[in-house]
């Protein structure tokens, strides 16, 4: 079409190609609209030339149903274009395998090396068409960057034709003659390229496939629950990555939601080695583990996952052990047994850990003390200080001896706020955006998600931070840092902006309260930390706040750690009934 164009044109054709080109490689999700209406309008091109050459065509029939069902496609996409780029994975897998079976069922004409390069494109777009269904949202950005690719570089060769022309040479167009031997087996060669490029990224979608456990029936709720909160369901003997010194069994009990609804949770009991029911070993005191983000997918529960207990950042477990305490750790509500995890959903968090103490206590193997301190980081830092201020009201029978939130994830506004600047925060961000969108009716995709990044989310929201498969969440999440925000409003206003305060922790917490912090935590930002602390203070809450100078989120409960030491002097403290010693005095907001 452009081959008669005068120079000027084609200039100007090719600079806007490189520019468009250049901008969908740098922004590939903000332009994905842009690039859904060009590959609609591509797919109506593709198939009109198809009808107009089917006559020539080794499968006429197939040739002409295909070019009508790229021409159907095309129109779909840009008249549904929101909903198109949800499904132009599909789209994309769907055209793919068709390409490939059309491609292959033209290797009864030709000469030998033409049906065996056709063969092999057949197979390699049929592979990508399978590894586009499987990975939908690596599909979006990858068919971004590709495309982007493809215009600059034709943006490239149209401003070097137009360049031609100015000093006087018309380009040479491409000769319709037979082929040459060279070039029939560079066909050839590609065709083995390409071949070999679906079987290496159908390697890497198999590495990347989750490493997780499935749920089994033990995760099963009952058909009937008893509406007992804390009710003891099942109990089962539990090994892996227990240490030699210990013994663990998985548990399941009843809880409830956040909307008090009746829900089960899965969880691990674990203590020494000895006969735990052995009298002269005396009652044990208890910890009851809050864990840190492990993703927000039902897979993705603790005692699912292949090092239960170090998932989650669960620290000092040695000297847990060592202590004689019994710990209880739940996978809360949604994670291993069925419905929506209360992902930095205050009351669902809060009551799967209490219930888990009362589970704990019923457990026949066990001699307790009847004595507990709530340990949390992160996800869990929020979930303690909501266990700890609901204790009182929901679960007033508990001892709790103490509260302790470390690097917690306390200011929700804030911090959905503070996510965007951190490397890789897309994927927490879509953690708390499906945990809201399953739990609030009134937080909906459609007001709050970029229509772009829907897919993305969605993606995100279904691999655990442990499994291979989160690189690509990561890559994914890098994409969308450097170019735009999962959210199309502002989340920290509407629906979801109340429903975000709603679930920052402000009710008073009668036990003694102890937060630690790392100075150089990039996810739970320091200052944050220290606006909530001095705002609680304020409020009259009694607390100790800690702050760990050069630590970062994960090192504030590594084995070196200078938290280690305080978190175990202060918990054995709590357990002996040694005076608190609060230093709300000492803290100041930032």
């Amino acid at each position: 079409m452009l081959a008669k164009a005068p120079w000027w044109l084609l200039l100007l054709v090719g600079v806007a190609s490189v520019v468009f080109g250049a901008l969908i490689i740098l922004r590939p999700l903000s332009s994905l609209a842009t690039l859904a209406i060009y590959i609609g309008l591509s797919f109506i091109v593709s198939g009109l030339a198809d009808l107009i050459g089917a006559d020539r065509a080794a499968a006429p029939r197939l040739t002409r149903f295909l070019g009508a069902a790229w021409i159907a496609a095309g129109l779909v996409v840009l008249i549904w274009l929101g909903l198109a780029i949800d499904v132009l994975p599909i789209f994309l897998a769907v055209t793919l395998v068709a390409t490939g079976i059309a491609s292959a069922a033209g290797v009864v004409r030709g000469s030998g090396d033409q049906r065996a390069a056709a063969l092999l494109f057949g197979l390699a777009d049929i592979v990508f068409g399978v590894l586009a269904l499987l990975w939908p949202d690596v599909t979006l950005l990858v068919v971004a960057v590709l495309f982007g690719a493809r215009t600059l570089i034709f943006g490239a060769a149209t401003i070097w034709s137009a360049v031609l022309m100015w000093f006087g040479e018309r380009p040479a167009t491409s000769s319709h003659a037979n082929p040459s031997g060279l070039r029939r087996w560079a066909r050839l060669g590609g065709a083995i390229g390409a071949v070999i490029l679906a079987l290496v990224a159908s390697g890497l979608a198999w590495t990347l496939q989750p490493g997780s456990a499935h749920a089994d029936a033990f995760y099963t709720a009952p058909a009937e629950l008893t509406g007992t909160p804390g009710e003891l369901l099942r109990v089962e003997s539990f090994t892996r990555g227990v240490p030699r010194n210990a013994v663990a069994w998985r548990i399941l009990y009843e809880t409830t939601t956040d909307s008090g609804e009746a829900a089960v949770a899965s969880g691990i009991v674990l203590t020494a080695n000895t006969d735990p029911a052995d009298e002269s070993a005396g009652p044990r005191d208890l910890i009851a583990w809050a864990h840190g983000t492990t993703g927000y997918a039902t897979d993705c529960a603790p005692s699912l996952l292949a090092d239960p207990l170090a998932s989650g950042a669960l620290p000092a477990l040695e000297q847990i052990i060592d202590a004689g305490w019994v710990l209880v750790a739940t996978d809360y509500a949604g994670l291993g047994t069925q419905g929506a995890q209360p992902y930095l959903v205050g009351g669902g968090e809060g009551r799967s850990v209490l219930d888990s103490v009362r589970a704990a206590e019923q457990m026949q193997e066990l001699n307790l003390s009847g004595q507990t301190t709530i340990w949390g980081h992160s996800q869990g830092g929020h979930a303690s200080l909501w266990a700890g201020q609901l204790a009182d009201s929901y679960a007033p029978e508990l001892d709790i001896s103490g509260v302790v939130a470390l690097a917690p994830a306390s200011d929700t506004i804030g911090l959905v706020n503070h996510l965007p600047s951190v490397t890789g925060g897309s994927v927490f961000a879509s953690f708390v955006a499906e945990a809201y969108f399953s739990h609030y009716p009134d937080v909906t995709r459609a007001a709050y998600l970029e229509p772009s990044a829907r897919t993305l989310v969605r993606e995100m929201s279904t691999r655990c931070l442990s499994e291979p498969g989160v690189l690509v969440s990561v890559l994914s999440a890098l994409s969308m840092d450097q170019d735009m925000s999962i959210f199309r409003s502002d989340p920290t206003q509407g629906a979801l902006g109340e429903r975000l305060r709603a679930n920052t922790p402000r009710g008073d917490i009668q036990a003694p309260l102890f937060i630690g912090q790392g100075g150089a935590d990039p996810l739970v930002a320091p200052t944050m930390q220290r606006n909530y602390v001095a705002a609680r203070c304020a409020d009259g809450q009694q607390l100790e706040y800690r702050e760990y100078p050069g630590l970062d989120h994960m090192q504030l409960v590594g084995e070196d750690s200078a938290l280690i030491g305080d978190l175990l002097a202060w918990t054995e403290a709590r357990f002996e009934g040694a005076p608190v010693t609060p230093n709300c005095a000492d803290t100041e907001a930032s």
